[in-house]
């Protein structure tokens, strides 16, 4: 073989490993709660706490095991903090996604293990949460709906410290449905973003639960993430849970949790990867 094509070969070969690995970002705060899911992870993995870096038992569809909700999609490049190690995995939502008696919503959120309500160390002190999404085309969501992708939920339930959101929030018809957007504890939108179908998009949320602010850090690809709001204040007060995943609100009621329309043959699914909390005293954020 002429040594120039098979230089071309080597170099293709080169650059699709690099664009299959990706993921080019480094953590370098503490790690608080990993959610960062192990190339060697079975899906089956999901559903034991021996295996899980999630609770196996909440909260998703009554009758459902994790390993039929969670996917392994095929994404050539991984997020920016996963590295070579890592893998995107994706969040699905069916008819049966239908946690206790919310007959209304459509719901499958990961809680961490060892995030508890009182006391979690998540919940105290400054705080980072990472998370990459990724669209999938054949699970595509439906925006004319209001859709809670992670969140914080307060110790009682009563309320959540913020909401990271997509499609069209339930009240707000200004804001566009075409975006993620972060609102603070009272529903009022503080950032968002166009949601971009053929790229990875990096999130962070920075709560400082000393100041009572929010802070969110963003980048497209396998870019550094880039601070895009000030500290925003916000009452992070009540301790809690982080959630991950999707909590679909139904459209055409007052009372979202009971009643109101959800499509049937649901088939919707979102991509996540760099899922994370670190400690960020003294202002560290990974980028």
């Amino acid at each position: 073989m002429h040594s120039a094509t098979l230089f071309g070969l080597l170099a293709a070969a080169v650059s699709v490993s690099a664009r299959a690995c990706s993921g080019a970002g480094e953590i370098k705060c503490p790690i608080v709660f990993d959610g960062r899911v192990k190339t060697t992870t079975q899906l089956t993995d999901f559903d034991s706490y021996a295996t899980s870096q999630f609770n196996p038992d909440y909260v998703k569809g009554n009758d459902l095991k994790w390993s039929v909700i969670i996917k392994f999609p095929s994404t050539r490049a991984n997020a920016r903090f996963d590295g070579a190690t890592h893998k995107p995995f994706e969040v699905t939502l069916n008819d049966q996604s239908v946690f206790q008696t919310q007959y209304g919503f459509r719901r499958a959120g990961l809680l961490f293990n060892g995030d508890t309500n009182e006391g979690s160390p998540g919940s105290a002190g400054v705080k980072t949460i990472h998370f990459s999404l990724k669209w999938d085309a054949q699970r595509a969501l439906n925006l004319s709906h209001e859709y809670l992708l992670v969140w914080h939920e307060a110790g009682d339930y009563s309320a959540n410290q913020f909401n990271f959101e997509a499609g069209a929030i339930l009240g707000q018809p200004s804001l566009p449905e075409d975006t993620y957007k972060l609102l603070d504890r009272n529903n009022k939108q503080i950032w968002s973003t166009k949601i971009l179908k053929n790229h990875w998009q990096n999130f962070a949320v920075t709560l400082d639960f000393n100041q009572n602010t929010l802070q969110v850090h963003y980048s497209k690809g396998d870019k550094p993430l880039k601070t895009v709001t000030g500290p925003v204040p916000n009452n992070n007060a009540g301790d809690g849970q982080y959630q991950m995943g999707m909590l679909k609100k139904p459209t055409g009621t007052d009372d979202v949790v009971n009643s109101g329309y959800q499509s049937s043959n649901l088939d919707e699914g979102l991509i996540y990867g760099s899922l994370f909390v670190e400690d960020s005293a003294d202002g560290c954020v990974s980028r």
